[in-house]
């Protein structure tokens, strides 16, 4: 019995060293995990500090994307067009004329001439506007006789909102074709482009002040289209001569005479001038407007700039009439053609030139004649100076003519 329980004793005192030791491992393992997860966290902080900005820079990245999305937006929506109108308008300006004009007295009639005599007619002073472009940075501007060539004062709008007085420096009636100039230096001013090299079926925009829309917001209106055909030519009243026009389907109305037609490019091809209309009650745009070709205006400009007009003051002394099939048989032709003259005025320069009436003129300086707007159109873009050479029909037989045409 007694040595059993020194038995025990003594295996409970071995035990107890071992127990001591199995603590202090479990302390060291909770210390080496409690460690590990310090470092980690430490390690965390520091290399994870640079994707974690905090709440302020957080949105401003996000701030960032929304500009950046938006200026992508406003990229795509940008095309060839909008930057030829950015390029072009503030060259752009609005007219408005005041022109005295002579109009019929009511009472000059064999009614009332009994009772208040011949009367004069009366002057009236008539408003217009139209439109306009800034050609160089000294001021000097184009735009259709039409517009401003008869004006006694020129009142020009630019898109900045100044209103300032415009000078004319002369205008040529024939062509359609105004040059102003105002004082004012260092303006924006538009491209005179080639409008020989215009393509049918490009892009272009019209520019201008249709209706006086200008004066709104002092801005040119905008219109867009295609080049529809190009070398036309237009008839119209009295002595114009619109040849060598571009017509297009961009919106052109009252208002827009004189403004630039401008490619894609910005350059200006053409003057906007004329346009067909439904007629009755339609005077606005049915898609068909006409735009003098940019080489024709520059040409005329240069002339109008050196000499304040393109000098026309000639008379070639004859009349014209169109030939139908009773009045070629009447001159034993062949066939249709040329145009027929029927009256030659005496001592004038068709006269000293040996032309007859029922010549049958069939070629004007090298073009065909087939008609009389064919040959009015020639004579009317003609200078003092120049020499016309007609090809006519006298008894069947051909023969030229030619003439000088001297100032009368």
């Amino acid at each position: 019995m007694k040595s059993e329980n020194i038995f025990n004793l003594t295996m409970e005192q071995n035990n107890f060293p071992q127990k001591k030791s199995m603590t202090g491992k479990k302390i060291l393992i909770v210390l080496s995990v409690l460690l590990v997860l310090t470092s980690g966290m430490v390690l965390g902080k520091y290399f994870l500090k640079g994707s974690n900005p905090g709440p302020d820079k957080n949105i401003a990245q996000v701030q960032n994307k929304i500009d950046e999305s938006n200026r992508n937006i406003s990229e795509t929506r940008e095309t060839a067009i909008t930057r030829a109108v950015k390029k072009v308008s503030p060259a752009i300006v609005g007219i408005n004329v005041e022109e005295v004009r002579e109009v019929q007295d009511p009472f000059n009639d064999p009614f009332f001439k009994q009772f208040f005599g011949d009367r004069p007619p009366q002057k009236q002073v008539v408003k217009g506007l139209g439109s306009g472009f800034i050609i160089s940075p000294d001021g000097y501007i184009l735009t259709n006789h039409h517009v401003a060539g008869n004006a006694t004062k020129i009142s020009v709008t630019m898109t900045d909102g100044q209103k300032v007085e415009a000078k004319l420096i002369g205008a040529d009636p024939n062509s359609d074709i105004a040059l102003l100039k105002i004082d004012r230096n260092n303006l924006p001013y538009v491209n005179l482009g080639n409008s020989d090299n215009v393509i049918i079926g490009e892009w272009v925009i019209a520019l201008g002040n249709p209706f006086g829309l200008f004066e709104i917001n002092d801005k040119p209106t905008v219109t867009v289209g295609v080049v529809s055909a190009t070398n036309m030519k237009v008839n119209a009243d009295g002595k114009k001569v619109y040849k060598d026009m571009i017509q297009t389907d961009a919106s052109i109305n009252a208002g827009n005479s004189g403004g630039p037609l401008v490619n894609a490019e910005g350059d200006v091809i053409g003057m906007n001038t004329i346009i067909f209309t439904g007629g009755g009650y339609s005077n606005g745009s049915i898609g068909v407007g006409f735009s003098i070709s940019i080489n024709r205006v520059k040409q005329i400009m240069e002339e109008i700039k050196s000499n304040g007009k393109v000098d026309r003051n000639f008379n070639v002394g004859f009349r014209i009439q169109a030939i139908d099939e009773r009045i070629a048989k009447y001159l034993k032709m062949d066939k249709v053609q040329g145009v027929v003259v029927v009256d030659v005025q005496s001592g004038g320069l068709s006269d000293n030139a040996g032309l007859r009436p029922e010549d049958v003129i069939i070629e004007a300086n090298g073009e065909q004649i087939d008609n009389e707007q064919d040959l009015l159109f020639i004579v009317n873009d003609m200078r003092a100076g120049e020499l016309l050479k007609l090809k006519i029909l006298r008894g069947g037989s051909e023969k030229d003519i030619e003439m000088k045409l001297v100032s009368s």
